[in-house]
């Protein structure tokens, strides 16, 4: 049995249905920790399938037991929130998948975690987990994602729309951005045993590209002119402090239009800046057969989510 969670997010959504495309629906468990928010169509599909839909919270460990019963291959999504309470979460999640007896855990990482040192704090959570997870007696593989193409094309690039300026400390900068549909298919192909166990796995695209080049990418498909606005580190705290986006990830997230924490944010754009992102591997290819989707290979999808550009009247 293989064990999917988060399958209410953009990531795990995307692992659960390419895994429902190659494994009979009587063979996964698929996890949320808010199934009730779930659409009633897709859970009476996965139910006519044969899925089993269970809560597992990362901060309940009695709900993640019961979760992963009977499962033998965990997926374990990351959680959200930057610091000690996802490292714990984690942890409650390694907890439970070994007092179940999960054989084999795929975790979705972060492509610095490898790293012995790095300045972006979302690194240090991943780094603790895989620590954690390689001392926990399982099997294992990491995926050590880049960061998501999307987070640009779509979320990024609907701040830049408000005002006509996409904001960020990245500079000239480049880095192997990935798609998210390409970590997905990795994702499977790990949880389902074509990598080699107890192996991290860097997940990037196949290209360097610049946030001043996806600025100009979606100026010029939308018809909306963006200026890039290229900031320092502390201007662009300073305007998401502003923007109402928390420092920290444990803030008030109630005004923020990112569900990340500005912390998080600005060390990955500096990080961009800097080149710690800039690593090509062949992961996607060789795990799944197919080439790295690029950016311009997503646009079209991201345009769907932008706003119509204003024409100038007829005359």
């Amino acid at each position: 049995m293989y064990v999917i969670t988060g399958v209410d997010g953009k990531l795990g959504g995307k692992v659960a249905a390419e895994m429902l495309r190659i494994v009979p629906g009587s063979q996964l468990i698929f996890t949320s920790p808010c199934p009730e928010k779930i659409p009633a169509q897709e859970k009476d599909e996965w139910s006519q399938r044969g899925v089993q839909l269970r809560k597992a919270d990362y901060s309940d460990p009695h709900s993640l037991r019961a979760a992963f019963q009977g499962g033998q291959r965990l997926f374990m999504l990351s959680a959200m929130t930057v610091g000690e309470v996802r490292q714990q979460q984690h942890r409650n999640a390694i907890d439970a998948a070994r007092a179940v007896g999960i054989d084999h855990i795929t975790y979705t990482s972060f492509l610095c975690a490898g790293l012995p040192e790095t300045f972006q704090v979302v690194a240090v959570d991943h780094r603790v987990t895989e620590q954690y997870l390689q001392q926990s007696g399982l099997r294992w593989n990491t995926l050590r994602d880049n960061l998501y193409l999307e987070n640009y094309l779509v979320a990024f690039a609907a701040i830049a729309f408000q005002d006509g300026l996409w904001r960020t400390s990245a500079g000239e900068g480049t880095a192997s951005f990935v798609a998210r549909d390409d970590c997905a298919r990795v994702a499977v192909a790990l949880l389902t045993g074509k990598g080699e166990a107890d192996t991290g796995y860097d997940v990037t695209g196949g290209e360097l590209i610049s946030v001043h080049q996806i600025c100009d990418m979606v100026a010029a498909r939308s018809g909306v002119a963006l200026t890039y606005s290229s900031m320092s580190d502390e201007e662009l705290f300073a305007w998401y402090d502003a923007l109402g986006v928390p420092r920290k990830a444990t803030g008030d997230f109630s005004r923020s239009p990112y569900p990340w924490c500005s912390e998080d944010i600005v060390s990955n754009e500096a990080g961009v800046r800097e080149g710690t992102m800039r690593t090509i591997s062949d992961t996607v290819e060789r795990l799944t057969g197919r080439k790295p989707l690029t950016a311009q290979d997503l646009l079209e999808s991201a345009a769907t989510s932008w706003p119509p550009a204003e024409r100038e009247p007829d005359r």
